[in-house]
């Protein structure tokens, strides 16, 4: 399967996963608009996976509606289906993330539990 500048696509980045159009073509890499959220970054230390310890625990916001990423070639398939309304896309794509940190009680869960809810507010109570 051949991508094209303006096929759809799932996009792996990071922790999160995304649905953008192909934008452009690199050399080992596409550029990827982004148009919805199916997987919210997770939280933390992506180096300590787990660890609250010693480590500097990162809050890490998903990518916007629109903004544009690097995205290896590798990590990039074609989606089929409808592309989700970005704003629900982000707020299921937390709902989920809360539930699976808030199956187990870890210091771990409780502080990537903590930064998700801190960026429910900075997502959806701006103006």
């Amino acid at each position: 399967m051949t991508l094209k500048v303006g096929n759809t696509v799932k996009a792996h980045y990071k922790t999160g996963i995304y649905i953008g159009e192909l934008v452009e073509e690199r050399n080992h890499a596409y550029l990827v608009k982004v148009l919805a959220v199916d997987k919210h970054p997770m939280q933390g230390d992506l180096h300590n996976p787990g660890k609250t310890e010693n480590v500097f625990f990162h809050q890490r916001k998903a990518l916007s509606f629109g903004e544009k990423a690097n995205i290896h070639k590798e990590a990039i398939e074609e989606y089929e289906g409808d592309i989700p309304d970005y704003k629900e896309s982000l707020k299921k794509s937390i709902a989920k993330l809360k539930e699976k940190v808030t199956r187990r009680e870890t210091d771990f869960n409780q502080k990537a539990l903590d930064r998700l809810e801190d960026l429910e507010k900075q997502y959806f109570q701006q103006g």
